[in-house]
């Protein structure tokens, strides 16, 4: 229990950063947050389910903070809400995943 505690508040600030003005979204991912730890609250500390219960809802706070995005649509453009801790890239690795390069006109591309 020790360990589900500060898992459990650091899902909610992650989800506070993430949904930061859009109230609706932000009440139902507390809500399925206070759920998922309500249904492992039965775990013995001494369950191996309850470290990787832990691990996954830090998995989730690190995407939610790094990873999720919310946009909102400004007449025909989307006006994107980045906030610090959003992970920036170059997006080499999702265009070419396992360090693949390719070849445009006899050149190695993305390297």
């Amino acid at each position: 229990m020790p360990m589900a505690l500060p898992a459990y508040r650091s899902l909610l600030r992650a989800a506070r950063v993430a949904f930061q003005g859009d109230e609706r979204v932000f009440t139902a991912a507390r809500s399925s947050i206070r759920e998922g730890f309500r249904a492992n609250a039965s775990l013995e500390p001494t369950n191996p389910e309850l470290s990787g219960a832990i691990k996954y809802a830090e998995d989730v706070a690190a995407i939610l903070r790094q990873n999720v995005v919310q946009g909102k649509k400004d007449g025909e453009i989307y006006r994107l809400r980045i906030h610090q801790e959003t992970e920036r890239g170059d997006n080499d690795t999702v265009k070419f995943p396992g360090g693949k390069t390719a070849k445009i006109d006899g050149k190695t591309c993305c390297s």
